[in-house]
């Protein structure tokens, strides 16, 4: 297959962004992939090996079937509809009818608590429900609390005081004629973590998400309209949106949905050698699993394509999968606030442990405090061109926190929070959030570096790399490590460990401690969470962080 971008500099320099005044994913996209009835938007398939297919065109319908649903209720542009379901079908269509009405979506994980579910129903005064079984019965515990909410659709058994969603659906017609939106409209509003606080509430228009992922799926993810792309993401995080609804269905890419509890490699591997899959999109975590396991055993015959997103992907890890493949994982970099804005592109050499090169509509560089772009080999933020053209990709705000939102910008550049290096050849390294990074008697170091010195070791299947208080330096590197079958924590395996780390990286970088943990604590995007085990370390030693 020919890629989609065969010359990165000459597509960044003609590349223009082109919005329309109006757009609406549901309409503008799907509907045009529907007028071909045939078309396959989904194969979707449970732990029971239960198969479903669907097409554009049942998109298209059951869409319009519940926008009718929800408009007769009374949910109307510009109310806050909360999505919370694991990947049923529905999620699909659900997403699609609040963007047809030009309601504001709002995703959330199954993990969420009753009070989790409260902060964000209360903070958005959210107008409508839209969940599964389990998180209805959550709901049901705070229903007293939640004054906004107008409307309730659970999709499973019936439930008192909620509406069955497909019972439901079949009372309304396939045709549905909803308001224009404007291109610059709320569309989606998603609750971000931080490192403190509640979660920012994050406001995508109808073109900085749904529209600018056009970036991500055709010269990232690299898909075409015979794709049968897998994204092994969790529907409750931004990365569904990249790359289980927009990214993919904006190139008539079918998706490949496994429904499962919790990701299973050996499941995974058996679904990649018996589907068609061609393209395949995992968090490094998940990458870091599948390399565990003999991948010899397994063929993956109809797949080209690989990609990676969340956090860096160590090279030990790229290099066995494309050892065991013959495909290398190209890794990609943005934000819940953004689309992709940095990746390794097929036609751009990979260096591997790079996030790659800046994607086409995005001028990224290294700068410092000052706003200053800082010349090659320089550690500074990693920041987003804004003026005098504010890319498209970029969100919205953080809802009703003007000042937060603020301090996202310097001078002419939106700070992601992220460090990085940037080489003589335009490619970016990462170094670690801006939280992360540890200063050890004058050195500044990365994690990420350490951590994938780290698994290249036999004995680490997994690794977090943090702060730790230090009277002497400030801070030293502690490194929290899973250790890979048959191998058990000792001293001498501590020492082992840090010998390798100082032979393979500078030696000032070697972990000072290494605590052995069964698991790491991680995000339901995959993210390992040091901020959490930072606190926790910081917190031991009597101090604060």
């Amino acid at each position: 297959m020919v890629s989609n971008m065969t010359d990165y500099e000459k597509e960044r320099l003609e590349f223009n962004w082109n919005i329309p005044q109006y757009f609406n994913f549901a309409t503008d996209v799907v509907d045009k992939w529907a007028q071909n009835p045939d078309k396959l938007a989904m194969l979707w398939v449970d732990e029971q090996d239960n198969e479903v297919r669907r097409t554009f065109k049942d998109f298209q319908d059951r869409s319009n079937k519940l926008a009718n649903l929800l408009v007769e209720k009374g949910i109307k542009e510009g109310d806050i509809v909360i999505l919370i379901m694991p990947r049923y079908i529905e999620w699909w269509e659900t997403f699609l009818a609040c963007l047809r009405i030009g309601a504001v979506v709002s995703p959330g994980t199954i993990q969420l608590t009753t009070k989790d579910l409260l902060f964000r129903v209360d903070t958005a005064s959210a107008a409508a429900i839209i969940t599964d079984s389990r998180t209805a019965a959550k709901v049901d515990e705070i229903k007293a609390e939640l004054p906004s909410v107008k409307v309730k659709i659970v999709v499973g058994e019936d439930r008192e005081d909620w509406i069955n969603y497909n019972p439901a659906l079949e009372s309304y017609t396939t045709e549905f004629n909803g308001p224009k939106t404007r291109s610059d409209a709320p569309a989606i509003l998603f609750f971000t973590s931080g490192t403190t606080g509640n979660p920012k509430m994050t406001v995508h228009t109808h073109t900085t998400y749904p529209y600018a992922h056009l970036i991500t799926g055709k010269y990232w993810l690299d898909l075409n309209s015979e794709d049968l792309h897998w994204n092994l993401s969790d529907t409750g995080w931004g990365k569904a949106a990249w790359s289980s609804l927009f990214g993919p269905w904006h190139m008539g890419t079918a998706l490949f949905v496994h429904h499962e509890s919790r990701f299973n490699t050996k499941r995974c591997l058996e679904l990649l050698q018996k589907y068609p899959i061609t393209t395949l999109c995992g968090a490094p975590t998940n990458y870091r699993m599948l390399v565990l396991e003999d991948l010899s055993a397994y063929e993956f015959s109809a797949l080209r394509s690989c990609t990676g997103a969340g956090e860096p992907l160590n090279p030990e890890v790229i290099d066995t999968w494309k050892e065991a493949t013959g495909i290398t994982i190209r890794d990609g970099y943005g934000q819940t606030e953004t689309v992709l804005v940095v990746g390794n592109f097929p036609c751009v050499p990979i260096r591997p442990g790079s996030m790659g090169k800046p994607a086409p509509g995005f001028v990224v560089e290294v700068i410092d405090e000052q706003g200053q772009i800082l010349p090659p080999g320089k550690e500074g933020d990693i920041a987003i061109r804004v003026k005098p053209e504010r890319p498209v990709g970029l969100f919205m705000e953080y809802w009703q926190e003007p000042e937060r939102t603020a301090r996202c910008f310097r001078g002419d550049w939106y700070i992601t929070g992220d460090r990085a290096v940037k080489d003589e050849d335009g490619y970016l390294w990462f170094v670690g959030r801006a939280d992360d990074v540890i200063l050890a008697a004058g050195y500044r170091i990365g994690p990420f570096e350490v951590e994938s010195a780290l698994i290249e070791h036999e004995a680490v299947a997994e690794s977090a790399v943090v702060a730790s208080p230090d009277a002497l330096r400030g801070e030293i590197v502690k490194a929290f490590v899973v250790l890979a079958n048959g191998y058990h924590p000792s001293s001498s395996l501590v020492k082992e460990l840090q010998d390798y780390v100082k032979r393979v990286t500078a030696p000032y970088k070697y972990p000072r401690e290494i605590e052995f943990v069964e698991s790491l604590p991680k995000t339901v995007s995959g993210k390992i969470r040091r901020v959490q085990l930072r606190e926790m370390e910081w917190s031991k030693k009597g101090k604060g962080k």
